[in-house]
């Protein structure tokens, strides 16, 4: 039955995965693609609709894609899934926090999985860019460029720059995705002539 396979897949992610929902990306990937839930285009699309929607972005794609595969239900089995192993380490680590990190065997193992968290976020981060800019799913796969992706990706870190130099500061994230959202409709957006 989807609900008892999403909820188990989604536990295993919420349990295994270290560093947030950046962290977690990479094993979703793993998961809805081996499984065949996804190809790796609606997978880009989750992430891009995750990032752009309030909330965590793990939490979002286990709702995208709980529901995609089982609906109401199938988002929610899938959501309690990726959420309840880290409420319960959560409430675990509160309760005993403070007497933990004072051994130097904790703060020994938080400071290793601090690079393997840093390590999970930019391989995801590349996997998605040689996918999305260069259509390279597989280590067989020959890039065809998508110019429209690059073409946004330099606007936007001309953008980001041109700012920090101005004001000394980043841009909002919100401000940036509204920029590569009106972007999009203008490259990708081609009316139909009837």
């Amino acid at each position: 039955m989807i609900y008892i396979e999403l909820f188990l897949k989604f536990l295993k992610i919420g349990a295994l995965s270290f560093g947030g929902g950046y962290g977690m990306i990479s094993l979703i990937r793993e998961e809805a693609l081996s499984c065949g839930w996804l190809t790796e285009g609606e997978l880009m699309d989750f992430i891009a609709v995750s990032e752009s929607t309030p909330g965590p972005v793990a939490v979002n794609m286990a709702t995208f894609i709980g529901s995609q595969l089982g609906g109401i239900w199938g988002a929610l089995v899938a959501t309690a899934g990726v959420v309840l192993p880290a409420f319960i380490i959560i409430l675990i680590i509160a309760a005993v926090l403070k007497n933990v990190l004072k051994y130097a065997g904790v703060r020994a193992v938080l400071g290793g999985v601090r690079p393997a968290i840093a390590g999970l976020i930019i391989s995801t981060a590349a996997i998605m860019l040689l996918s999305v800019l260069f259509g390279i799913d597989t280590a067989a796969s020959a890039p065809v460029p998508e110019w429209g992706g690059i073409i946004i990706l330099c606007v936007l870190a001309a953008v980001a720059g041109i700012f920090r130099l101005i004001f000394k500061r980043s841009p909002s994230p919100i401000a940036l995705i509204l920029v590569a959202g009106a972007m999009g409709v203008l490259i990708y957006f081609v009316p139909t002539v009837t």
